[in-house]
């Protein structure tokens, strides 16, 4: 009997625990931790509400995780929200979900974070005057491979990464406290001495929810998982408790360092308290540790990312070259070539502009926020429509927990099309989506035999 060619498979339960948590907090913890920070404090302009914004900011995204967690032990799928939209919406909306990610969410976060990257080794090695782009389509190449290689590559790599971001911010952690003591000026008042406007307070957690993003993308690995259907809920879990530990010691110890005026009008809070204990080495150390995070999140994001591409390629006639998966790799390579092509294509894109960054971030966040409001809401749907399916998780306190997520993703997806709007951006995003429309109609409405036979 002949064997079965290499790219005919499915996902199978390779990832261990502590793969999972390495890649979920490593697609949460990246650049943003080093920036935020300032910001928050800032906006709330009290230290006592600024640590109860991040605290907050965790409590909204166990909410969500666990919701997720319901969603992805009853119906495990390597197509993750994609598959859920599926299932309560339809597939015309799930199409357009993954259109997004495709093309903008996961591709954009891939390039955004390639610069941020390329930036720093640019001042290491320098490549001319295109250095950080060059470096950042480098690493969009080089992890690329990594991830064709296999699951098992992928997953090994991103352990590495994870515990030196990890060791970065404990280091930005002994810095703060080490810190010689602030002077007064800098120190600010006693906290919760003022209140900060709602307004306000609602703009610091815009800024905390979006550094705690990411934790979603676990959906996309549930059927990979070893241990079962319920598996998936003690990762959640666990890499949330991981990720607020680690985000309030580093507030904590950035305000010790600094003191809450100084961390306000530090442009760059990390080097500014490793310079404060460490001198110029600590500084430049710091540097790495960016890079490093950045490094992290780009590979977190491409192993999760290329797995909507395959779950959109066995929905879709017109795009079934994506839905092949590597048996012996445990990989889908041809949805991961798709998404390098993209994210280098961005990277190009953004060299040609003055803030690409900045101008992928104001057209994401209101798409992304959005359908992540659908997927709170799928939950509802599909506990109603599916009333006697089996849950081996259910939502604890339903349906007070799911209304909570439902309602902070109403309230991000406000404020980011409201920003912006301030921007004069929202006319991208809807360009990106009447795109997805296009391509909606022009795949047609088939179902591919294997779309058919998941459900």
């Amino acid at each position: 009997m002949n064997a079965a060619p290499p790219t005919v498979g499915a996902p199978q339960p390779l990832l261990r625990h502590r793969d999972a948590i390495a890649i979920i907090v490593g697609i949460v913890i990246g650049a943003g931790i080093f920036k935020t920070p300032s910001m928050v404090a800032g906006v709330t302009g009290d230290a006592g509400w600024l640590t109860v914004a991040w605290i907050l900011g965790a409590v909204v995204s166990l909410a969500g995780a666990l919701c997720y967690a319901e969603l992805a032990t009853a119906y495990p799928h390597a197509g993750g929200d994609y598959h859920f939209l599926t299932r309560a919406w339809g597939r015309r909306a799930a199409f357009l979900y993954a259109w997004a990610r495709a093309t903008v969410i996961n591709t954009g976060s891939i390039a955004l974070l390639a610069f941020v990257f390329g930036d720093y080794m640019a001042e290491v090695v320098p490549l001319g005057a295109a250095g950080g782009a060059l470096w950042a389509a480098l690493v969009v190449v080089a992890l690329t491979v990594v991830n064709i290689a296999g699951l098992r590559a992928s997953s090994r790599t991103q352990n590495l990464l994870t515990v030196v971001e990890v060791t970065g911010l404990v280091a930005i952690a002994i810095a703060g406290f080490a810190a010689p003591p602030v002077a007064p000026a800098a120190a600010g008042a006693a906290a919760f001495s003022s209140a900060p406007p709602l307004g306000m307070f609602g703009l610091a957690m815009v800024f905390v929810l979006l550094t705690y993003g990411g934790w979603n993308e676990a959906a996309y690995i549930s059927s990979e998982l070893k241990g079962g259907r319920r598996a998936i809920v003690p990762v959640l879990v666990a890499s949330l408790a991981i990720l607020a530990g680690i985000y309030l010691l580093v507030n904590l110890a950035l305000l010790s360092g600094l003191g809450l005026k100084g961390l306000a009008d530090s442009k760059a809070a990390g080097a500014d308290v490793m310079a404060r204990t460490f001198g110029d080495a600590g500084a430049k150390a710091l540097a790495l540790f960016v890079a490093i995070a950045a490094l992290t999140s780009i590979n977190a994001t491409m192993i999760v990312g290329a797995r909507t591409n395959y779950a959109l390629g066995r929905d879709w006639p017109a795009l079934r070259f994506m839905g092949g998966w590597h048996a012996t790799r445990g990989t889908p390579v041809a949805a991961l070539l798709v998404q390098g092509a993209i994210a280098l294509a961005l990277v190009a894109l953004g060299a040609l502009q003055q803030d690409g960054f900045e101008a992928m971030v104001e057209f994401t966040a209101p798409v992304f926020w959005t359908f992540l409001l659908l997927v709170g809401l799928a939950l509802f749907r599909l506990r109603s429509r599916d009333a006697g399916a089996e849950r081996p998780f259910r939502v604890p306190l339903y349906p007070l927990t799911p209304l909570i997520f439902c309602a902070a993703c109403a309230w991000l997806a406000y404020s980011s099309i409201t920003y912006a709007a301030s921007r004069n951006a929202v006319h991208v995003s809807l360009i990106v989506m009447a795109v997805g429309v296009v391509a909606l109609l022009v795949t047609g409405a088939k179902r591919t035999p294997a779309a058919a036979a998941d459900g």
